[in-house]
């Protein structure tokens, strides 16, 4: 790419866009301005290449996040996933997941070799698909086990698991389901994580805060009924909620309170799988196995559709433990489940990321860019917090750090755009949390180097001059 256009190069698909295209969460009325001078043109996106991306108008951004939505782990241009994709659709592009493929039996053994204890795939095309077919498996269970009463699903505050409208209502931010409901019961919601907020819960204590905050979990499973809850579903790093590490022995007692009380534990790594935390997956940090395994967008870096809902043997042997019942199987089948492009890409997707060491630069960028990000911290003291795992980083804004008064979404914005002014593409929590969207989104491709981390830090440190002065 040599971002070479002139002005009028794409203007038919400019024009084309602003007419027809329902962009994703975005506000389309600037596309529409009848006052052309107060209009705006869509952007798009023409070509990618390793962390950089140009626009319609032949400029370069550095996109720190990975596709808008935390996706091209790998980077941009990988003419090796492409052409594995090309070969395989010439070959077979599609059946039925009612049989297999050789691509997806091939990724699958892959897959469960990086995921000692899990053993079973069942592939779908979306992370909101895969969390679907993990809160079904849950339901299906407590029918064939527990007479149906075992089916309330828990979900945390701030986590997100998907747009649908089951997973919505498994959704911890208040502003994306606005309007959407009402909502699918028996999913029920238990406190956040978040220690640097921890001033704003209730009997939370300095000390041991992480050990607190899964015993909230406990106490919601006591008030709901034991007898009640079949699942617990959770982010191991929560991202669109603010990118939440988790505290010091969170995630050991919240697998001790999962077992004591037969509650299955579906961890969503749609955002964190594949690499994203310097581990194939996030949950592998902390020691922990879970019952159930959810991943998307890093799984095929956005070559091709993928998802994969992940289970344990145990899991996977409650749909066939009595062949003589007509319903005791898993009865469910995704469409696009049965692309051949998806796996294919993923293999070698996860090829890319051993050849070149890609976990392993991820923990060496991430605590690179972690320390540049403390060091605006020293510099702005609007930046309350700056938190992560890997090439998955947060910094939190307030206006002032006694009180940590989250500094308003529009002011966020501000500094977004002014980095996209500069460049750089960077993301921040946006119409999730009522009042507490306030954190910029850090999440670059597996390959980046320190100096593309220079130019992403130096590019934030110069929006927060300006819009904080």
């Amino acid at each position: 790419m040599d971002g070479n256009f002139n002005e009028n190069d794409l203007s038919r698909v400019v024009e084309a866009d602003r007419a027809h295209v329902w962009h994703h969460l975005s506000q389309h009325q600037p596309y529409m301005n009848a006052d052309a001078a107060k209009q705006v043109d869509p952007r798009i996106i023409v070509e990618g290449k390793g962390l950089r991306v140009w626009d319609q108008k032949g400029k370069e951004h550095i996109d720190a996040v990975a596709g808008g939505v935390w996706t091209v782990n790998v980077g941009y241009g990988r003419e090796s996933i492409a052409n594995a994709v090309r070969d395989q659709l010439v070959k077979l592009n599609f059946f039925g997941g009612t049989a297999g493929s050789i691509p997806g039996a091939l990724f699958s053994e892959m897959l469960i070799d990086k995921m000692p204890g899990m053993t079973r795939v069942y592939y779908a095309s979306s992370g909101s698909e895969a969390n679907e077919k993990g809160f079904k498996m849950v339901r299906q269970i407590a029918h064939k086990r527990y007479g149906g009463k075992k089916h309330k699903i828990l979900y945390r505050d701030r986590d997100y698991h998907g747009t649908t409208i089951a997973c919505l209502s498994a959704g911890g931010q208040d502003e994306r389901n606005a309007q959407y409901g009402p909502f699918t019961d028996g999913f029920v919601r238990v406190p956040h994580c978040l220690e640097y907020r921890k001033h704003e819960q209730d009997g939370a204590p300095d000390e041991n805060y992480g050990v607190w905050a899964a015993n909230q979990i406990e106490e919601v499973i006591l008030r709901e009924g034991p007898d009640t809850v079949g699942a617990l579903c959770l982010e191991p790093v929560t991202a669109g909620g603010g990118v939440i590490t988790p505290p010091d022995g969170y995630w050991e007692r919240v697998r001790e309170i999962c077992d004591q009380y037969d509650v299955l534990l579906h961890i969503d790594e749609v955002v964190c799988g594949v690499g994203r935390t310097g581990t194939w997956f996030g949950y592998q940090h902390y020691g922990i196995q879970p019952d159930i395994v959810t991943m998307a967008k890093g799984v095929a870096s956005g070559y091709a559709a993928i998802s994969c809902c992940v289970t344990t043997e145990k899991v996977f042997d409650m749909f066939k433990d009595d062949a003589s019942d007509h319903l005791n199987y898993f009865r469910d089948i995704s469409t696009f489940g049965g692309c051949t492009a998806g796996p294919a890409a993923a293999i070698e997707n996860m090829n890319i990321i051993e050849r070149e060491n890609l976990l392993e630069n991820c923990t060496a960028m991430g605590d690179y860019m972690l320390d540049q990000l403390h060091a605006l911290g020293d510099k702005h003291a609007v930046v309350g917090q700056a938190r992560g795992k890997g090439l998955f980083l947060g910094a939190e804004l307030v206006q002032d750090r006694d009180s940590k008064t989250p500094v308003d979404e529009k002011i966020v914005a501000q500094v977004v755009g002014d980095c996209m002014q500069q460049g750089v593409i960077i993301g921040a929590t946006n119409r999730s949390l009522p009042g507490k969207n306030n954190t910029l989104c850090f999440s670059p491709a597996l390959i980046a180097t320190k100096d593309d981390i220079d130019q992403i830090v130096s590019a934030v440190d110069g929006a927060l001059g300006r819009v904080f002065g």
